[in-house]
């Protein structure tokens, strides 16, 4: 069942998964559970729930067709690896950074990227606003990519600065953004970033209703970016 929920949605989203990568996503699984009652990762434990809505909800992000096999990719505020780990599981040949401020988390990474044999990808312990300010990082990235519940406006201040001038930010929201996406274009504009479309990403039969939200970066985005995270919350880009 679970294997069959895992292998028609991803087919959904025009991915197929052979037995190796569906045997990594149960790995992943049960970790997240393992791990799970030590500290804090994910308030979803019932395994179909975890498929649908942390693996195909990650998986979902190819429909923006810019996760090429050799991108690189940084995924901001990673929290249990969602949607960098998927990714990296669908697509091995990419180039995957996992960014989290808490040790914690990183040290859980660390593991299924051990477990899972995974190369190519590193988990990085920092806070958005300082890793993004750093020559190693900032303005690196083909995509940068968040699954946070953040307002677009402050959400696009932590990631834009990571993305290569014509690269892309891809957030991962709920269904109802549009009143966010206004309120967010001047915040984008003003990160060097221009909004290029939005994606649906709907399994009816399986209760998955999301939005890719695509934000293509067009010019370098101003030093002074991203601010302090008190500013950046208090006082979001208008």
């Amino acid at each position: 069942m679970m294997r069959e929920i895992l292998i028609i949605g991803a087919r959904n989203y025009g991915i197929e998964l052979d037995e190796e990568k569906v045997e990594k996503f149960l790995k992943y699984m049960e970790l997240l559970k393992s791990w799970n009652e030590k500290i804090n990762l994910t308030a979803i434990t019932d395994d179909i729930e975890i498929i649908k809505k942390h693996f195909l909800d990650s998986i979902s992000i190819v429909k923006s067709n810019l996760i090429k096999d050799d991108a690189s990719i940084i995924d901001v505020g990673t929290g249990a690896g969602f949607p960098g780990i998927p990714i990296k599981i669908i697509k091995p040949n990419t180039k995957v950074v996992l960014l989290d401020s808490l040790q914690k988390r990183v040290n859980f990474l660390n593991e299924v990227i051990k477990e899972l044999n995974l190369k190519g990808i590193e988990a990085v312990h920092s806070r958005a606003e300082d890793a993004a300010k750093s020559e190693k990082y900032r303005e690196k990235f083909d995509i940068s990519t968040a699954r946070a519940v953040a307002h677009m406006s402050i959400l696009s201040e932590y990631c834009i600065p990571f993305v290569k001038v014509n690269g892309h930010f891809i957030a991962l929201k709920g269904p109802t953004v549009d009143e966010e996406i206004n309120e967010s274009r001047n915040a984008i504009g003003t990160l060097g970033g221009k909004l290029k479309s939005i994606i649906e990403t709907t399994i009816p039969e399986y209760d998955v209703n999301h939005k890719l939200i695509i934000v293509e970066k067009i010019k370098e985005t101003d030093k002074k970016y991203p601010r302090k995270p008190s500013q950046i919350e208090k006082k979001p880009i208008k």
